[in-house]
């Protein structure tokens, strides 16, 4: 099965659903005020590029970034919104989502790449996924505090 990955916008309906359950998921596993996905009007944000993937006319996940800009001498972003759908798991979805984040992050001049993650048992995949694409768990960055419900995860670009 080939995975198409593409830039794109919150505006298609399977889209505007995938990202909808994605904020409707993260709400069911966390409390509110440790919830950080995002809602539909941050995806029009200037700072955020979105990307989707496909095979054929079916949407199989999604994932963005975050232009943090420069934050103590370091061009930063953040990973947003990492989802596969339910049908498309563990077929390499979030595996090509990652990479095209990753080189697009890279080719703009980004040196490090965030993420925030849930801690509970429901988040232990995403935990596995990222540790074995080379990130490595560090302290909150950008707006974040310490929270006992997040989990951080940085990756430096080689440039």
């Amino acid at each position: 099965m080939s995975i198409l990955v593409k830039q794109d916008d919150a505006s298609a309906p399977a889209v505007i659903e995938l990202l909808e359950s994605h904020l409707t998921a993260m709400q069911a596993q966390t409390p509110a005020e440790s919830v950080h996905a995002l809602d539909l009007n941050e995806y029009r944000s200037s700072t955020l590029t979105l990307w989707t993937a496909w095979t054929q006319d079916q949407l199989m996940g999604c994932g963005a970034l975050k232009n943090l800009g420069l934050q103590q001498g370091e061009h930063l972003g953040e990973i947003k919104s990492m989802r596969t759908r339910a049908e498309f798991a563990r077929m390499g979805v979030a595996n090509a989502v990652l990479r095209t984040i990753l080189e697009f992050a890279s080719q703009i001049g980004m040196q490090r790449v965030s993420l925030e993650t849930g801690v509970t048992d429901h988040f232990k995949a995403a935990h596995a996924f990222y540790e074995s694409n080379g990130f490595t768990r560090t302290a909150p960055f950008g707006d974040y505090t310490n929270d006992p419900h997040s989990v951080f995860y940085t990756i430096e670009l080689s440039q």
